[in-house]
């Protein structure tokens, strides 16, 4: 199925996200609404979201699609899915909301519970994560304006994660101002075996970006997520060499679960150990 999609296509398509995305951004009305979870809904969630599902069936490829934003199938209609697209059309819209820049659109592909593809576009930032397996992951930053005719183009002109780090200190992603105490517990032990640390803070699935380009080592979350906040995260940070694995074990999340809930997880460079 890999070999079917066209990876170019793909990253396209999250670009023309952003663009709509960009576009409330930079107006005086995000139409702000509330979900049923309390959590916030802008018209950039929707206009991606049906950027991004108008782009992914143009494929043509038969894969299904679980978004966000759309309709959530219930588990009997889903659990023979073999590939399906996980798609976060506006991951951190709160970020969005505060008009900090941290917010991403999010495009996972799955095959058996695991993410095989991920592309992760940041708009304001115009920074552009790719992963593939078998392809690796990589990082293009000003990715707006380029245009690529085949993987290798895009891979030339692409940085290969992880990128080479000069600074020896550890430095993990979590928010500096509100730290749980298991959060703060598990740095703690990180203090213990590696000196003092950095903290590192981001929105959205930049966090899990960082730890796969390497500015940062780890990035403990003991909060809620649902698969779509990670899917394309997780693909960028395994095909980059990372892991991202239960907070108590060292099984991978996995993906098209019942609860489509994550349990707590722990995402580590590639090399790091606790």
């Amino acid at each position: 199925m890999l070999n079917a999609i066209n990876l170019e296509r793909i990253i396209g398509i999250s670009i023309e996200a952003g663009k709509e995305i960009i576009n409330v951004y930079e107006s005086a009305n995000f139409g702000i609404e509330t979900k049923q979870d309390d959590s916030p809904l802008t018209i950039a969630d929707k206009k991606s979201h049906e950027v991004i599902v108008k782009g992914l069936e143009s494929l043509n490829l038969d894969i299904p699609i679980l978004s966000e934003e759309g309709q959530h199938l219930e588990y009997q209609d889903r659990k023979g899915w073999n590939y399906f697209w996980l798609v976060d059309p506006l991951d951190g819209t709160k970020e969005f909301i505060k008009r900090n820049g941290e917010f991403t659109v999010n495009i996972a592909l799955i095959h058996n519970g695991k993410p095989v593809m991920g592309v992760i576009y940041a708009p304001v930032l115009d920074t552009l994560y790719v992963a593939q397996e078998g392809l690796g992951a990589f990082k293009l930053d000003e990715a707006a304006n380029r245009e690529f005719s085949t993987v290798e183009e895009f891979a030339s002109v692409a940085l290969k994660l992880p990128l080479p780090k000069t600074e020896e200190k550890i430095s993990a992603v979590a928010s500096r101002s509100h730290l749980s105490l298991e959060t703060e517990e598990y740095l703690n032990k990180v203090k213990e075996k590696y000196g003092e640390i950095d903290i590192t803070s981001a929105g959205s699935s930049l966090k899990l970006c960082l730890v796969a380009e390497g500015t940062a080592e780890v990035y403990p979350r003991f909060a809620p997520t649902m698969e779509w906040d990670t899917g394309a995260g997780h693909a960028i940070v395994i095909h980059s060499g990372g892991t991202v694995t239960h907070t108590d074990s060292d099984e991978p999340l996995v993906y098209n679960k019942e609860n489509l809930l994550n349990p707590w997880f722990i995402v580590r460079k590639k090399g790091f150990s606790l």
